[in-house]
């Protein structure tokens, strides 16, 4: 059973950058499609970016300019470059494996989460 672990997160000001990173124990999500999603109380886990067993990138439209995802398959591990933070990007980030080869941007079509990282941008 593949675990999924984020670190990384944290309290920065409005335009700084973080780097979050997932790693992955307990057997091998290398093939597989990884995401990174986020959540603020009371909303829907939000599709931030994704990557495929094949290394096809996608993001969100509010990530594309700002938000760069990397993978290393060898290591087990993605990260997720957060630039030019913004207050409302303020969400604990999830990051998720599915099996299979799409990159859903649903959360309810993955089955592997990890415990979620903070990420605070004070304005």
């Amino acid at each position: 059973q593949v675990q999924l672990v984020e670190s990384g997160g944290g309290l920065v000001e409005a335009g700084g950058t973080l780097r979050l990173t997932c790693e992955a124990s307990g057997g091998t999500s290398s093939g597989f499609p990884m995401s990174w999603f986020r959540q603020t109380p009371g909303k829907e886990r939000e599709f931030v970016a994704g990557v495929s067993g094949k290394f096809s990138y996608y993001y969100s439209d509010f990530a594309k300019d700002r938000f760069a995802l990397s993978r290393d398959r060898a290591k087990d591990t993605t990260w997720l470059q957060l630039n030019r933070l913004k207050p409302e990007d303020t969400a604990v980030y999830y990051c998720a494996a599915r099996v299979g080869n799409t990159v859903p941007t649903t959360a309810n079509a993955y089955d592997t989460w990890g415990q979620g990282t903070q990420v605070t941008v004070s304005s």
